[in-house]
């Protein structure tokens, strides 16, 4: 075969779809395994709601303990006799020590449901090829987390990157493997222009 009927190189990724397809560009695509995005799906959520539910009880200890030790001035002020010494006494130190145990107990806590995530996606294969396509396509890892890939799961199609139009779209036609793209969506103007 001499070098002018070599096959012209066709890129897999980053190449313009049909005209049907009314200017989209594939940036990367790959495919994820159903049964076991379906049990992360759980898992992730479990997780996600046990953190939130944690800072939750949290602020509300918080919110308690704020509460009896202001109630504790005015029962100190507009009461007399010794016993009120001895009550609001043991109310400042039942306060301080609730203090002190929750800012030493809170990081614990923090950081045990942080691993309890970590450790969610370091099992998933498909949470990583996930993350790896984000952080390829748009350079912004911060941006996939268990919330967006919790969101390609349920929704199917999610805005990545708002300003370029870069959007995940997750195709669950075949049953055995899903099949992810992310695609650029490029203005019908300029998809006009070109053509």
């Amino acid at each position: 075969m001499t070098l002018t009927q070599a096959v012209p190189f066709t890129p897999k990724f980053g190449q313009m779809l049909s005209p049907e397809a009314n200017g989209i560009l594939v940036l990367d695509e790959f495919t994820l395994d159903p049964e076991a995005a379906r049990k992360e799906q759980h898992g992730f959520r479990a997780a996600l709601g046990s953190v939130a539910l944690t800072l939750r009880r949290i602020v509300a200890l918080r919110l308690f303990i704020a509460v009896v030790a202001i109630a504790n001035l005015p029962l100190f002020l507009l009461s007399t006799g010794w016993w009120i010494y001895a009550v609001s006494l043991t109310v400042v130190v039942a306060v301080h020590a609730a203090v002190s145990w929750l800012n030493s107990h809170e990081p614990k806590v923090r950081q045990r449901h942080s691993l309890e995530l970590h450790l969610h996606r370091e099992r998933s294969d498909n949470y990583r090829k996930v993350r790896d396509a984000v952080k390829f396509v748009i350079d912004s890892p911060a941006r996939m987390n268990e919330h967006l890939y919790l969101e390609l799961l349920a929704a199917k199609r999610v805005a990545l990157h708002l300003h370029i139009g870069t959007v995940a779209v997750l195709d669950t036609s075949d049953d055995s493997a899903w099949k992810v793209r992310i695609v650029r969506e490029l203005p019908q103007t300029a998809f006009t222009q070109a053509a």
